[in-house]
């Protein structure tokens, strides 16, 4: 269908014959523009002789078929009702009870089948719910049984027990009677769907899974049987007590022909951008089935093979701490892990399918631990690998900063390791469980810059081969950092020191309050060649009192010219700040035509010194590191050695000093006798030169 939408999708006389009539209606709603209409004309039963009562709808259906959307609006005309739908086509999902049970105690189980494009089959019940196939259990029939048996009895399906499969048990209350229920996933089945119990249900349907979060009521047990098999796909369930059971399950095929176009798509996009040059992680992208580790999102959203994650989990305060990352970027990471066949890689931070494209590129004989501290996200990730896995990769609970069990590191380390979150520092574990010669790719704080980068371990060295710009969720373990922020002028702007060491700030506001003192550095960005990201880093890697100053009012508003929600590197004095921005100098038509330079800007009696000193750092990296005519800029060589490693034992650099590492930074054209630490103190900040 056409990728952007409707303004007026109608459907004349067909409902009556659509058999999932819920997914299609939704589907479709997800297609309209904002404000669009669906409009559905169809016969009336009342109207329509018994005998062909099949093509019409009586006003039950049609009291459905208006549910959760915003506005409904119903014209009758020569027996047919028009329905023009408007807004949201969905009702948030709801966890609903029956009437209350009979008998001291309940014992039932839940079949959980899926079609040949991996939809979930769930029944309108004359409850005015959707439920799952099952019920109790009969005599000294097992779970499994039982569930294939009700199978059977309320949809015409059949399946054999040897292919039901109990995942997990729900123990729970119904109107205080104690309920215990088995998840059977049932991974094969024939037959054709019927409704054999038309007084119990209304009919069957097939429902995509990134639809069970706007369904209308669920039968709660159904509810919670669902977010068993595939956590994350009903939100705000009521809590409930789980017993996993690994069961020896094989993966469940099954995708509609759109993922595989979709998958394609993405693939190409990340190939064409450079980022997957090798075979292997090609054919890792055109074949691991990204949209079942994701199953709560549509198929475009799990597909976009641009610069989109999918959030699979967020704190409390919102912000995200479990996702899938962009594609292109965990290409471009798997690729600098430089894997050989039957590679054992480490990975820390979870999710299922980064893990199974590493073994798809590792082929049949690697495998890949990957480790999680959170136990949601590790359940979440075993029973997709479960459901859509290779059967190559182990999900760990555990602080991923203590590496993996001693059990699962195999003889002279793992050949690889991969890091799926913001590393403020580099965990010893890492390193200790790393293959001489290995590699080690993570996302890492610098200034609070984050790049991907690409380590190899010599010793106890490693040293850096690669660096890419990214950003990831953040650290939850034993390794998370608290950065130091200050805020200044009523909250309009806050000072992050992100070396994790506060300067004395006494008088900074005072300053602020002050003139401004500016200067031009000469040094002219366009929009296609800027490389601020190179930058950034090399100052916040060379400047002493490096800090990043950040503004949350509209910059006519405020004294600094920042805009509203950014942050500009700094550098901190004594009641003196100084600051870097770009001011547009050319304007244009064409984005080429535009032009920037780069400015300094200052408070405070050191105000002056500071600038000059931040102008010079700009010089500097235009001299030396930006992007030459073929857009290459020169990273730096970097290494990180253990904490406790002496300065004497240390290479030229400037040295920025992490809990468990110290790495050592030598930018091209800086002439640094070994070794000095880049300090982060005010007084330091105007004593030493650049």
């Amino acid at each position: 269908m056409h990728e952007e939408g409707y303004d007026l999708i109608v459907m004349r006389l067909v409902y009556p014959f659509m058999r999932d009539r819920g997914r299609v209606l939704h589907g479709l709603g997800e297609r309209l523009r904002v404000g669009g209409a669906l409009v559905v004309i169809t016969p009336l039963a009342d109207d329509t002789p018994e005998e062909r009562r099949a093509i019409a709808l009586d006003e039950g259906e049609i009291a459905l078929l208006g549910g959760g959307w915003e506005a409904v609006e119903r014209l009758d005309a020569d027996g047919l009702a028009f329905l023009v739908l408007r807004g949201p086509c969905h009702t948030d999902t709801r966890a609903v009870e029956r009437p209350p049970a009979t008998g001291h105690a309940l014992t039932g189980a839940l079949a959980v089948v899926t079609d040949d494009a991996g939809r979930v089959l769930l029944g309108r019940s004359r409850r005015g719910m959707l439920e799952l196939p099952g019920g109790k259990t009969s005599g000294p029939e097992d779970f499994a049984a039982a569930a294939v048996r009700e199978l059977a009895e309320e949809t015409g399906l059949v399946a054999d027990p040897r292919d039901a499969h109990v995942v997990t048990m729900l123990a729970d209350d119904s109107h205080g009677v104690p309920r215990l229920t088995a998840v059977v996933r049932i991974t094969a089945w024939t037959g054709t769907l019927a409704n054999p119990e038309p007084k119990l249900f209304d009919r069957w349907e097939f429902f995509e899974l990134h639809s069970l979060a706007c369904v209308g009521d669920v039968f709660a047990p159904a509810a919670l049987a669902l977010e068993a098999v595939w956590p994350g796909v009903i939100p705000g369930l009521p809590p409930v007590t789980s017993y996993p059971i690994a069961a020896d399950q094989p993966p469940v095929p099954g995708e509609p022909a759109e993922a595989a176009r979709l998958r394609a798509s993405m693939a190409q996009t990340v190939i064409d951008g450079g980022w997957a040059p090798s075979e292997p992680v090609q054919g890792a992208l055109r074949t691991v089935p990204r949209h079942r580790f994701a199953p709560e999102v549509d198929l475009a959203t799990a597909y976009d093979g641009g610069d989109r994650a999918v959030v699979t989990r967020y704190d409390r305060a919102g912000a995200a701490i479990s996702s899938v990352s962009a594609a292109w970027l965990q290409a471009d990471m798997i690729e600098h892990l430089g894997l050989e066949p039957g590679a054992v890689v480490f990975e820390a931070g979870s999710g299922g399918y980064n893990a199974e494209l590493i073994a798809h590129v590792a082929g049949p004989g690697g495998r890949v631990v990957t480790v999680d501290i959170d136990p949601w996200v590790v359940r979440r990730t075993r029973r997709f690998l479960t459901e859509a896995g290779s059967g190559r990769v182990t999900a760990v609970e555990a602080d991923a900063a203590l590496g993996a069990p001693a059990h699962l590191v195999p003889r002279g380390g793992f050949d690889a390791g991969l890091i799926t979150y913001n590393c403020w520092d580099i965990a010893p574990a890492w390193r200790e469980q790393l293959a001489e010669g290995g590699r080690l790719v993570l996302p890492l704080e610098m200034g609070g810059y984050t790049r991907a980068v690409t380590f190899e371990r010599h010793g106890e060295i490693l040293h850096a081969r690669h660096f890419t710009c990214c950003g990831f969720v953040r650290d939850q373990g034993r390794q998370a950092r608290t950065i130091p922020v200050l805020s200044l002028l009523d909250g309009g702007l806050t000072l992050r020191f992100e070396h994790g060491t506060a300067a004395d700030t006494t008088g900074l506001e005072e300053a602020l309050r002050g003139p401004r003192h500016e200067v031009a550095t000469g040094i002219i960005m366009d929009s296609t060649r800027s490389y601020f990201g190179s930058l950034q880093l090399y100052a916040a890697t060379t400047l002493p009192g490096f800090c990043r100053l950040a503004a949350h009012q509209d910059p006519d508003e405020a004294v600094t010219g920042i805009a509203k929600d950014r942050d500009a590197p700094a550098v901190v004095g004594e009641a003196s700040l100084a600051y870097l921005i770009h001011v547009q100098t050319k304007d244009g038509d064409r984005p080429q035509d535009k032009e920037w330079e780069w400015t300094v800007h200052a408070f405070g009696r050191q105000g002056p010194e500071l600038a000059e000193r931040l102008t010079a750092t700009v010089r500097a990296w235009d001299r030396h590191v930006r992007a030459d005519d073929n857009d290459q800029h020169t990273d730096p060589v970097l290494t990180a050695h253990p904490a406790g490693t002496p300065d004497g034992r240390l290479p030229a650099g400037d040295v920025l000093d992490k809990e468990h590492c110290r790495l050592v930074f030598r930018w091209p054209g800086r002439d640094v006798p070994p070794p000095r630490p880049v300090e982060h103190s005010a007084a330091d900040a105007v004593t030493e030169g650049v």
